[in-house]
Parts: C-alpha cells; sequence; structure tokens
C-alpha cells in the first residue's frame, strides 16, 4: 500500500493511501488522516485576532460537456452532476460492464444479446458513459458501437487466427516485458483498459483479473531491472492494457524510475484514454506528464465520430505540455475502410495537431474475421490519400507481422520499371514519368512495355 497525494473530482487536495485492486486495474481510496492543514499557507494569525478557519481553496477540473454527452447524461445518469461525469474515476466505476447494463442502454440485437450473456473470460465489454455516448443506441451496425458490442462472430476462429497472433509470449524477457527489436522493448504495465475494443491485439490478457497474465508493481521492478542490465535498450514504449488508467503517483513513479536509466533515451506511451476517457487528461497528470521529457504518446483513434469537445480539448492540453503526439489507426471492415472516412479522421487528427502515424492491418486475433479486410484495401485507401491531401495526413500502412516478425510497411507500387539507364514511374493521377537513375537497379525485374508517346 503506498501513501500518495491526489485530487478529487474538485479538485480538492487530499491525503490517501492506495492499493491497485486487480478487478478493475484503478485505484481503489481510503482517506487518511492528515496535519496539514490551509492554515499553514498563511502563517500565524496575529495574537489578538481570533482567525476563522481558512475555507479551502477549490482546483475546478474545468473540462467542457459535448451536446451528446450532455443529452446521454441526463437520460441514463440522471443522478449524476456535471462535476460527477467531468471526474475520470467517476467514468471509471460506472462503466457498461454487464448484458443487463448494456441492455438498459441500447437496444440490442439478438446477436449482440446472446453474445453478451455467453462471454466469459478475458476482453469483457467494457464502455466508459462518455465512449457510451457516441454511440448509435438503436443501429447495431453504427461504426463506434461495432467496435465495443460483442457479436457472435467473435466465438468463431478462422484459419491462420492465434490468441497470441504477434508472438509477444515468445519474445517475453520478464513477465510483462517484450524484447523483440534490439534497441527497444514492450513494456506491459497493466490489463486494464478503460474500454474494451473487440479487436484488442492483447485480449488473451486484458480485463481478466485473476487469469494468466498478472500485472503488478513486482513485476515492473523485475522489467526495470531488466531493462538496467542491458544498455542496447534506449527506448521503452509503456502499453497494456492502457497506462494512463494507472493512477498519478504510480504512473509518476514508473516513468521516473525509467528516467533514471541513463541509457533510456525517451519513452513512449500507447493509449486509447485521451479518446474514450478525455476526462483523465487532467492538469494533475499533465504536470506528472511534463516532468518526465522527453515524452512520446500514441493514442488509439478509429473513426471521425471521436472527434468532439472533449477529446479536443484533451489533444490540447497534451500537446501544449510539449508531448508529440501520433495516432495509430486499425483498419476496420466497415468502419473505417473508406476513402473519405479515412481522410476525414486523418484531416481531424491533424487538427488536433496529432500526426497520423500507423494505419494498422486488423491482426488476425481469434474471432476477429469479421473485422478484417483485405491487404488491397489498406493499399487502395493509401493510394487515396497520397497526392490528394498533405503527406503529414498520410500514415504508414503496416502489418504487424504474425510470428513476430515485426512492423512491415505495405504500401502502393509506383515504380513501373526500368528503361535503360531511367527509372519509369507513376503518380497519384496515373501519369508516367522517367527519372535518371543510371547506378540503380530498382525496378530492373519488373517487365516494361510503355510505348514512348504514352510517357
Amino acid at each position: 500500500m503506498t501513501a500518495h497525494t491526489i485530487f478529487d473530482a474538485s479538485g480538492r487536495k487530499q491525503d490517501r493511501s492506495s492499493q491497485t485492486s486487480p478487478e478493475n486495474g484503478i485505484d481503489s481510496v481510503r482517506p487518511k488522516r492528515s496535519a496539514r492543514g490551509s492554515a499553514a499557507l498563511l502563517g500565524p494569525a496575529p495574537a489578538a485576532i481570533s482567525a476563522p478557519a481558512p475555507t479551502p481553496l477549490r482546483r475546478v477540473n474545468r473540462f467542457p460537456i459535448g451536446p451528446a454527452s450532455r443529452a446521454f447524461m441526463k437520460r441514463f445518469y440522471p443522478e449524476a452532476t456535471q462535476d460527477d461525469w467531468n471526474d475520470w474515476r467517476w467514468q471509471s466505476r460506472h462503466r457498461i460492464r454487464s448484458a443487463a447494463e448494456l441492455e438498459r442502454i441500447f437496444k440490442l440485437s439478438d446477436d449482440e444479446r446472446t453474445a453478451a450473456a455467453n462471454h466469459t473470460g478475458s476482453l469483457p465489454v467494457g464502455i466508459t458513459p462518455y465512449y457510451a455516448s457516441l454511440m448509435g443506441l438503436e443501429d447495431p451496425m453504427e461504426p463506434l458501437r461495432r467496435t465495443h458490442i460483442m457479436v457472435g462472430q467473435e466465438f468463431l476462429k478462422m484459419p491462420g487466427e492465434e490468441d497470441d497472433p504477434l508472438g509477444e509470449d515468445h519474445d517475453m524477457a520478464t513477465p510483462g516485458l517484450v524484447h523483440r527489436y534490439p534497441d527497444r522493448v514492450l513494456f506491459l504495465t497493466t490489463g486494464f483498459c478503460a474500454t474494451y475494443c473487440r479487436y484488442c491485439t492483447r485480449s488473451r490478457m486484458v480485463g481478466n483479473a485473476g487469469g494468466e497474465y498478472h500485472f503488478s508493481t513486482a513485476e515492473w521492478e523485475k522489467a526495470l531491472e531488466y531493462i538496467e542490465a542491458h544498455t542496447e535498450i534506449r527506448d521503452v514504449l509503456l502499453s497494456g492494457g492502457d497506462p494512463l488508467s494507472i493512477g498519478d503517483d504510480k504512473l509518476d513513479y514508473l516513468l521516473g524510475r525509467l528516467r533514471k536509466i541513463k541509457h533510456v533515451e525517451f519513452v513512449r506511451i500507447g493509449t486509447k484514454i485521451p479518446v474514450v476517457l478525455p476526462q483523465r487528461v487532467t492538469r494533475d497528470l499533465i504536470r506528472v506528464l511534463k516532468k518526465h521529457h522527453p515524452l512520446w504518446m500514441s493514442l488509439h483513434f478509429t473513426h471521425p465520430a471521436e472527434f468532439t469537445p472533449e477529446v479536443t480539448e484533451a489533444t490540447a492540453r497534451l500537446a501544449d505540455a510539449g508531448i508529440p503526439l501520433g495516432s495509430q489507426t486499425v483498419l476496420l471492415k466497415d468502419i473505417n475502410d473508406d476513402v473519405g472516412v479515412m481522410k476525414n479522421l486523418m484531416h481531424g487528427l491533424l487538427m488536433r495537431r496529432v500526426r497520423p502515424y500507423y494505419l494498422y492491418q486488423c491482426d488476425p486475433i481469434t474471432g476477429s474475421a469479421h473485422f478484417r479486410t483485405s491487404v488491397d484495401k489498406g493499399v487502395e485507401i493509401i493510394r487515396g490519400l497520397r497526392g490528394h491531401t498533405t503527406g503529414y495526413a498520410i500514415p504508414t500502412f503496416v502489418i504487424d507481422a504474425p510470428g513476430g516478425g515485426g512492423k512491415i510497411p505495405v504500401n502502393p507500387d509506383y515504380i513501373l520499371g526500368r528503361d535503360g539507364d531511367e527509372l519509369v514511374l507513376t503518380n497519384y493521377e496515373n501519369g508516367r514519368y522517367r527519372y535518371p537513375d543510371p547506378d540503380g537497379a530498382v525496378g530492373a525485374d519488373k517487365p516494361l512495355d510503355l510505348p514512348a508517346a504514352a510517357e
């Protein structure tokens, strides 16, 4: 149990003791008596004056509430105050976690209802009230809803699918620490997420308290000792679960321990919380993060419907704190596998100071066939972006190779072939161009049959 100082939903400073709950992944807190008082900030009162106790200063966590969320809150959580709704711990405690809760809020299809009732084990249903407010309540095909409410196809294992398709367990140097690339490691800090995406690569380990995978500060220490002992590691990616679900003090401790390792040059955090629980990006969290630069963050965006006033506020706070923001988007069938939808998503990211980074081919996780597109579709989308919008808006389309092969870029092929010392290329308009390349060999393996008049 660790004593620390936190701020409650209204911003009042409190001394508390916390212990991470293995069931919900967030700090459960109990008040702790403190001898500290506000009077100490004012100095002693004059002897002749009997001074009343000063009123404690309140620091309000001001956060916008978009119209969709406000209407949803009034309809389904009428007892909640604005301060409740903007308290990330309240959002975490009130996540939709059962078939009964889903039924209370959504008009479920027979398929959704049966799948939710039959689900056991890891990757349970878990949706914050905020994120649920963005979903179609009556339409099972609404994009955000499809990513978070289970259906019967999740129980079907198709050829090529695996529980651990990327071979992370094979490359674990210590529990929770994956060392695959020479100079960097993946540090799995927790098994808790604010929401559970149905296509999750780590569906085998998240949201399953008491399951095969365990996350604790004792496991953190083993991972930290390994990083300290391996001086070739210069880059640490914190993931999980979601690292921003960890309380401020524990996250501060972990980042501080990494910062003390001299050969660790920078730290990255992979998170979806600014998208599904933007209220977590409090001023106190920002103060913690700013202490540990250079710090980078990869945000998991899926669809333009996620661009709300709340998300805009969260990304602004992170960007203003000097944290470079990149996006990671999974290509999903009938959700974002459209050039127009993807262009709107990438443009919206840039407007919020988030640089599109990766577009992932959906990993062949068990039960994910209904989410996966062909690889051709990803190439088509990149071709539809290249030349039709700024290069800043074009992510790298990658396949994370099954079995632990790492990320492999897959791009449209703009090389038509070679004509002697010239490389023949095509552009986004299918024009043909020659580039002088007398010492090159690229394109030599491609048969070239291009009439000169056509160039």
